[in-house]
């Protein structure tokens, strides 16, 4: 009996030892921490990688998921562009920007597009009234999707506009992830808008919670913010479907958000990102149009960005990357959840190193304790770097914003963490115009106004069980 346990024991953990070091996707960190973790705990950690340990999205009978750009290519879109004009789209982004909207274009074929306007929302209240008017005005169709969907103000009046507008004919489509907004899809909110009129979708549900868990992961979530009313306007952020009072986690409340309303060609883009997403769905209503928004005169150019497993691996910190590397003088980045890779870490510190002025604004209590312990295991070298840290007080800063040399901003649904960077479907845009930057980088300012600075001889004074306890965390990041 015990050298047939023996024998079990050596074929599991060789078994699994082998399928992680056959494995061409993943990152050498990774690798190692699989590698250790199943060599000290052998069991937990076995059953673990089967659950957690693979990116893999189960598949739906006689239909293949599809990636955007493939879905473009499957509709005969025009929107994602070709090779013969992608030069021409260039023009009007500087030398200076050119190689990262060039690595932003290849992720999903999207091309930088002039004849943007964008409007920042002064907050949350702002951007509920603003989306809600704007679907009371809408005449052909509205499409949205959220990670989270509450039932209270925010959630209950956006649901109500989208009845509203149903019954007056306009198309209606509404899709929750299946994790985020679980509480909404089993509510009377959920029924009285299919009862109204609304077409509805659940991305990656969970309510056979089992099949999920041996088909692919519960842990991949979209966690997309799609707001798309008339094919012209889109609103890009980080706000979900719900109020500042965020009632699920209140002791963090308020929820700190921050929201661009877009006009031009980019709605098409986003337009794009939803109907791959809508196409998932078992649902026989038609996909959205995708038709191109007609541009402004005056615009800017910005190019809509889609992220997730079905996208290029390690999208998001090489895009993060290209762009750090491309600054001069300035970059602020907010984000509420901070687990950096090496490729991201490696270029925060350079950025510094060679005399950018980088700013990180994260939040002083995080929801998550693990993120927090992760995020301040970075601290001593990012500050050695000359990296210049500061913690947000009055609730939870969930606004992911990066502003560079005053020209340039990336905002959207994204955090700075491996979970984003692997494991969600996220969706933001990439966009060059000083205006726009300048009010994101005024409202990061007023984040910095109600931050503490973080130095370098506060870090040297944490407790040696609390340093212990944040690095051990750090080193298991790539598996959290």
């Amino acid at each position: 009996m015990t050298w047939l346990l023996l024998t079990l024991h050596v074929i599991l953990i060789a078994g699994f030892g082998l399928r992680i070091l056959l494995r061409r996707d993943m990152r050498p960190d990774v690798r190692l921490a699989w590698l250790l973790v199943i060599v000290l705990l052998p069991y937990v950690s076995c059953l673990l990688y089967y659950f957690f340990g693979e990116v893999a999205l189960g598949r739906v009978p006689g239909r293949k998921r599809l990636n955007v750009r493939e879905f473009c290519q499957s509709h005969g879109s025009n929107v994602a562009g070709n090779s013969a004009c992608t030069l021409e789209t260039y023009t009007d982004i500087p030398a200076q920007w050119q190689p990262a909207f060039r690595y932003a274009s290849s992720i999903n074929g999207f091309l930088p597009l002039p004849g943007q306007v964008a409007e920042l929302m002064q907050d949350g209240d702002h951007a509920r009234a603003q989306l809600v008017a704007d679907m009371d005005a809408a005449q052909r169709e509205i499409n949205v999707l959220y990670y989270i969907w509450l039932e209270d103000e925010t959630g209950t009046q956006v649901a109500q506009a989208l009845i509203r507008a149903a019954r007056r004919g306009v198309t209606c489509r509404a899709m929750v992830d299946g994790l985020g907004s679980r509480a909404l899809v089993r509510s009377p909110l959920w029924r009285q808008m299919q009862q109204g009129g609304v077409h509805l979708s659940v991305a990656l549900p969970i309510n056979r919670p089992l099949t999920v868990m041996l088909t692919s992961r519960l842990d991949l979530r979209n966690h997309r913010k799609i707001t798309l009313i008339d094919e012209r306007i889109t609103y890009i952020g980080s706000q979900n479907c719900a109020d500042e009072a965020f009632r699920v986690k209140p002791r963090y409340a308020p929820w700190v958000d921050i929201m661009l309303r877009m006009q031009g060609p980019v709605v098409a883009q986003m337009q794009q990102t939803f109907a791959s997403d809508w196409a998932q769905s078992p649902t026989l209503i038609a996909p959205p149009s995708t038709e191109t928004a007609r541009p402004s005169p005056h615009g800017f150019s910005a190019v809509a960005i889609a992220e997730g497993p079905t996208e290029r691996p390690r999208a998001t910190p090489q895009l993060v990357s290209c762009l750090l590397a491309s600054a001069r003088h300035e970059v602020v980045i907010s984000t509420p959840y901070f687990v950096p890779d090496t490729t991201v870490l490696d270029a925060l510190c350079a950025a510094a190193l060679r005399g950018v002025s980088v700013t990180l604004i994260l939040p002083a209590r995080n929801d998550s304790w693990i993120v927090g312990a992760v995020s301040r295991s970075h601290y001593w070298r990012l500050l050695r770097a000359g990296v210049h840290i500061h913690e947000f007080r009055p609730g939870l800063l969930h606004a992911k914003t990066l502003c560079l040399d005053g020209a340039v901003s990336l905002i959207g649904s994204t955090n700075l963490d491996l979970r984003s960077f692997d494991l969600n479907f996220e969706n933001n845009v990439l966009l060059h115009d000083e205006a726009t930057t300048e009010a994101i980088r005024q409202r990061q300012q007023s984040y910095l106004r109600d931050s503490d600075v973080v130095t370098l001889e506060q870090v040297r004074a944490t407790r040696w069980w609390k340093r212990i306890w944040d690095n051990l965390l750090g080193a298991l990041s790539p598996l959290l």
